[in-house]
């Protein structure tokens, strides 16, 4: 009878509504993986997470009194919808990393948000049974941190990406940072050990923890560099996921709390995967004193020697193996489109043609797969460099558009380079290179490429998207 009586009040029901929710959250998660199936992953995740709203608002009590503010909540959600909407229908593919950063840091201020409403109301009854050392305490605590780090980190990555704000290199940034991060956990630590009646005593240290927050949050990544953003980039989204799932443990929200752990889970996985891709370690991207910048002690001699378009199209088109390397000025351009139709001219020539996609191409992960996609580049010809390295010797062609530091020897071959250690795609392996560039300029790690004055290298100057449709009007005229 009780059973009836909590589904007819809706308890029930709204746990099952979570329950429903989380499983679409990690079907959603899980169709990610695949082009094919992203666009129905992203659905299935939306349906839960619309489910877990209505639901809340219609069954979710306190006290026995059900949710108040019906109204401002609703107006909120459609104030928020319509800007969501127009933000990312306007946003262009080469923005996509400032959009994940603000949207991201949305998420994060939103977390931090609620620890500073709900300390002041923590349980008078909790404490006076175990004091502020208990889990609804740490979990408040933790989501202020971790969120303001989180929306004011990725507040900062957002104007790096956008080229509103610098890096700021200074030796001691390390021992700054790590100094913050301790001061940090010493006031969890002190709050969590003092007696009082009331958390409500204790507010005015949770706002001097808010702005101590920020500012480690502004001054871990401000030293980052612009090559090195994907790897924060993935970071600070698994703080926005553990920071929701915070609230999911204040709120006994399963939703949230399933939201939140896949989140930070994935966004975990991700940033030691990137860290690997970078040849960086995770303690050097908490404490921020990696980053791109520096010169290499390589001097740039010999010939850069340049290429027709006319010799380029004949080139491509009576090889039998192609690969295209595609970077951040193919994004520029938006020649995503343009290429794909030089890959299926060439293929209809009889020449195979793959995409070599390097993990950290483009400002964040997998910005290479999104942009190929929008131009319904088969899933199967873009390989993972670690994959295509061991066969560009066998390469006819390799043509690099718009990209440096993925293709750069000193990876290799330069101990002095900022990039030294970091995984390459092996360009200068294939029997023919191609570099499509506007001009010399150097890529965001501000070294030279040594790849540009090697003997198979070609440099077709110009901008991506124009020089690759006069390139394909010249293999059309082959």
């Amino acid at each position: 009878m009780n059973d009836i009586s909590q589904f007819s009040n809706g308890i029930s029901v709204l746990e099952i509504t979570y329950v429903i929710a989380s499983v679409l959250f990690i079907f959603g998660l899980k169709m990610l993986s695949h082009p094919l199936t992203a666009r129905r992953g992203n659905i299935l995740a939306a349906i839960g997470m619309v489910l877990a709203i209505i639901a809340t608002i219609l069954f979710h009590q306190k006290d026995s009194k059900p949710i108040g503010n019906i109204g401002f909540i609703l107006a909120a959600i459609v104030v928020g919808t319509v800007i969501g909407w127009i933000i990312a229908k306007r946003v262009k593919m080469t923005a996509m990393p400032q959009l994940v950063s603000f949207f991201n840091g949305m998420g994060g201020a939103a977390a931090a948000l609620i620890s500073m409403m709900e300390f002041p109301h923590v349980s008078p009854e909790l404490i006076a049974k175990s004091g502020m050392a208990n889990g609804h305490v740490l979990a408040i605590l933790l989501g202020l941190m971790i969120g303001t780090v989180s929306w004011a980190g990725s507040m900062i990555a957002f104007g790096k990406l956008d080229g509103r704000i610098g890096d700021m290199r200074i030796k001691a940034m390390k021992y700054v940072n790590l100094t913050i991060l301790a001061v940090l956990i010493g006031f969890i630590a002190y709050i969590m050990t003092r007696h009082v009646q009331a958390s409500s005593e204790l507010t005015p240290l949770i706002y001097i923890m808010f702005v101590i927050a920020v500012i480690y949050g502004v001054l871990f990544v401000m030293p980052i560099g612009g090559a090195d953003m994907p790897v924060v980039i993935s970071l600070l989204n698994s703080f926005t996921g553990v920071a929701a799932a915070m609230g999911g443990f204040l709120y006994n929200n399963q939703a949230m709390l399933t939201g939140g752990i896949l989140v930070g889970s994935a966004g975990t996985i991700l940033t030691i995967l990137m860290c690997k891709a970078m040849n960086r370690s995770l303690l050097n991207v908490i404490v921020g004193v990696f980053g791109g910048g520096g010169q290499t002690n390589v001097v740039a001699g010999g010939t850069v020697k340049e290429i027709s378009l006319s010799d380029a199209a004949v080139l491509l088109s009576y090889s039998k193996k192609v690969v295209i390397v595609p970077g951040y000025g193919l994004a520029v351009a938006q020649a995503q489109h343009i290429c794909h139709e030089l890959d299926k001219l060439l293929e209809e020539k009889g020449v195979e043609v793959k995409y070599a996609i390097h993990p950290v191409a483009g400002r964040m992960p997998g910005h290479m797969n999104v942009l190929l996609a929008e131009a319904d580049v088969p899933y199967e010809q873009l390989i993972e460099s670690d994959e295509i390295n061991p066969d560009l010797p066998n390469t006819d062609v390799l043509v690099v558009i718009g990209a440096n530091d993925v293709v750069n020897p000193a990876a290799e071959d330069d101990p002095s380079s900022p990039i030294y250690g970091m995984p390459i795609i092996k360009a200068r392996d294939a029997k023919n290179i191609i570099v499509m560039k506007r001009g010399m300029g150097k890529g965001y790690a501000a070294i030279e490429n040594m790849l540009f004055f090697n003997d198979k290298t070609r440099m077709l100057f110009g901008d991506a998207k124009s020089t690759l449709q006069n390139l394909v009007n010249e293999v059309k005229s082959l």
